[in-house]
């Protein structure tokens, strides 16, 4: 959720109890002033309902709050939201979605030119893998599959939901009947061409597969994110 709003200039509401306003205005870059502020709130429905409130009602309350301490303050809520099963925690996908710069350049890998020679980039952006700074030839469907594993960091995704979300479309056109096997043979192809790195599709037995955080991989998200993240 993102809250923007414009503080009183004048008046007891102006400054919150404690301020320094000579200190605040300091800290602003030259010829700027506050305008407001950004409140992100990372938080799910399910851990809304347990502690015996839900988003609409913790919404309202918190302008309320607004109001009631800052009467001329105008407020805007947005809710972010992500696919069911997505991953990955709260407030990070919250951040992304509201377009965080901080959050989206770390989600790209830093900066789109450090260099980076060793380890793995899966750049979302490009549709591309590279390992040690070589640029793998990886398939369109090989890709398509890192990256459904990517985007749901941490997830084990069984085989039947694979075949569900990749191979549902254009079947018979390309001629081919998915099936269990199916996903096995191409995973087992990913791995061989990820080469040193084919750990990072790992295997949980009589489950699925998974891709969790791993310390040789940076992951490069697009500048707005992917419809399949948020």
């Amino acid at each position: 959720m993102t809250f923007s709003p414009t503080p009183p200039t004048s008046g007891p509401a102006a400054t919150a109890p404690g301020v320094n306003p000579q200190r605040r205005a300091a800290a602003a870059p030259p010829q700027t002033e506050p305008r407001g502020f950004v409140l992100y709130v990372g938080l799910d429905e399910k851990k809304a309902r347990a502690a015996g409130i839900d988003l609409g009602r913790l919404v309202t309350e918190l302008k309320k709050v607004t109001a009631e301490l800052a009467p001329q303050a105008e407020t805007h809520a947005a809710v972010a939201l992500a696919p069911v099963g997505a991953g990955g925690r709260d407030l990070e996908v919250v951040r992304l979605a509201m377009q965080d710069p901080a959050a989206l350049s770390r989600y790209r890998g830093d900066s789109e030119q450090t260099a980076v020679d060793e380890g793995v980039i899966v750049d979302i952006s490009r549709k591309r893998v590279v390992l040690d700074g070589e640029t793998a030839q990886l398939t369109y469907k090989e890709f398509e599959l890192l990256q459904y594993l990517v985007l749901r960091e941490g997830r084990t995704i069984d085989r039947h939901e694979l075949i569900s979300a990749l191979w549902a479309e254009g079947v018979e056109h390309e001629g081919e009947v998915p099936n269990e096997r199916t996903i096995d043979v191409h995973v087992r192809r990913l791995r061989a061409k990820l080469g040193a790195y084919e750990e990072i599709v790992r295997t949980v037995r009589g489950a699925g597969y998974r891709f969790d955080q791993h310390a040789d991989v940076t992951v490069r998200y697009a500048s707005t994110p992917s419809p399949d993240t948020f």
